[in-house]
């Protein structure tokens, strides 16, 4: 199996409100950069939508590492919680639906065909390809607010 390096990041402005998502895709000597976002969406949406898009670009069965600063995902994932979820009907231990859950069956969906480890990185703490995932995010959020898609305010 071929080895690719994910990084990812979401941002929200005023969460929910304008969102935007970064990923970068690394084989060897090849980056391949994504993003996009959304109008009105959550931060952990955008966390996830980068995840599963940078996921669904590989076109074929891959060794994946991917490196978030997202405990949600990262958590969700590493500990078991989104299976547990899934398993119980997109219920929460506590009863309490989970959100996202049509994201989480689509990331899950993704990690039956590759396979995935998660590392989880400090946000803002200078690492380079998670500070480039944060402009690409912070962009993205912010040309709804250029376009006046949106107003958090």
């Amino acid at each position: 199996m071929k080895h690719v390096d994910i990084y990812t990041d979401g941002s929200c402005r005023k969460n929910p409100g304008p969102g935007g998502w970064g990923a970068i895709l690394v084989y060897g000597r090849i980056e391949k950069e994504l993003s996009g976002g959304e109008a009105s969406t959550t931060n952990n949406r955008m966390e996830l939508t980068a995840v599963i898009s940078a996921l669904k670009k590989l076109k074929e069965p891959c060794d994946v590492t991917v490196t978030s600063d997202s405990k949600y995902v990262c958590d969700a994932i590493t500990l078991g919680w989104a299976e547990d979820w899934r398993r119980k009907g997109w219920r929460k231990a506590d009863g309490k639906p989970a959100l996202n859950p049509e994201l989480w069956e689509e990331l899950l969906s993704l990690l039956a065909i590759h396979k995935v480890s998660f590392v989880w990185v400090k946000g803002h703490a200078g690492h380079p390809y998670n500070e480039r995932c944060d402009e690409m995010a912070q962009a993205e959020s912010a040309a709804f607010l250029d376009r006046g898609e949106s107003d958090p305010l």
